[in-house]
């Protein structure tokens, strides 16, 4: 039985680029199945690529065939290529970045370069634009497939030389925690930051007390209060703001029924950052 395989691009669905994809995979093997992770990625946003793997890639079975197309590279020297992860998934994709959070946070055991002189689709040789279909779809089509094993991918190569982007790791003085607005659930608004469940702990806050947060672009203060630390957002009043433990178990600040983003106007990235604080005895009167 042919393996799932999961498409992510930052192609959308208003044109054809994305049937195209499915098109080569149902010609590799028609009774594939194939499923959509995001075909919503904003353009060339490598970063966003890469977490929205790491959120999703550990909840599918062992053996599914990721395919992730953010490729600003496309036609350059950047290598192609697909890589096993500790946890026996398979990630096909651009080396550019989009392996970062695998690589910290799930680990990769085994990497491989696509050979395209035997992982290419038939007549697409001369086009160097659309390597979601000619390549990367078609290839990871094979895989799931059955039709070559993670040895038929290509040579293999030391995961190590894999890309990394930059990541800001969290740091606690003693009293502040301090971490990167890494991804917002972009739907409602939510801060998702790279602070673990874990790394909270060390406030010593317990649920109902009161975390002042802090949230800076830079060296611009773009927000400062004192919000609730809650289990869910049922424990807060509607357009009240919350810090509460995400599905990553890292830790997120939100509005109950608001977007937090929307109302402040806070980004992601490297240069934002959200710091953490539990009030004092003061403060929480």
């Amino acid at each position: 039985m042919a393996r799932a395989m999961v498409l992510q691009t930052d192609f959308g669905t208003c044109d054809g680029a994305v049937s195209a994809m499915y098109g080569v995979a149902m010609g590799v093997s028609p009774d594939l199945r194939i499923f959509d992770l995001t075909h919503e990625i904003p353009p060339y946003d490598i970063w966003e690529a890469s977490y929205r793997l790491i959120q999703t890639l550990s909840y599918w079975p062992e053996g599914t065939v990721f395919v992730s197309v953010v490729d600003p590279g496309v036609g350059t020297d950047r290598l192609s290529v697909v890589v096993r992860t500790a946890n026996n998934r398979y990630v096909v994709t651009p080396d550019n970045g989009t392996l970062t959070h695998v690589m910290r946070m799930a680990g990769v055991a085994e990497a491989r370069v696509i050979d395209e002189r035997v992982n290419r689709l038939e007549g697409s040789d001369a086009s160097y634009t659309f390597y979601g279909r000619d390549v990367y779809a078609y290839t990871g089509a094979r895989l799931a497939a059955g039709i070559i094993d993670f040895a038929g991918v290509g040579p293999s190569i030391d995961p190590d030389a894999l890309v990394r982007l930059p990541v800001v790791e969290p740091r606690f003085d003693g009293e502040t925690l301090t971490g990167t607005i890494d991804v917002l659930d972009v739907r409602f608004g939510s801060l998702w930051t790279n602070i673990s469940r874990e790394q909270f702990a060390q406030l010593g806050v317990s649920v109902g007390e009161r975390v002042e947060v802090t949230i800076e672009d830079g060296t611009r203060t773009v927000y400062q209060n004192l919000l609730t630390y809650a289990h869910s957002f049922a424990d807060v009043f509607v357009g009240e703001a919350m810090v509460y433990v995400n599905s990553l178990d890292c830790m997120a600040v939100a509005i109950n029924q608001g977007s937090f983003a929307k109302a402040y106007g806070i980004g992601t990235g490297g240069t934002w950052r959200l710091s953490l604080r539990k009030a004092s005895a003061t403060e929480r009167e």
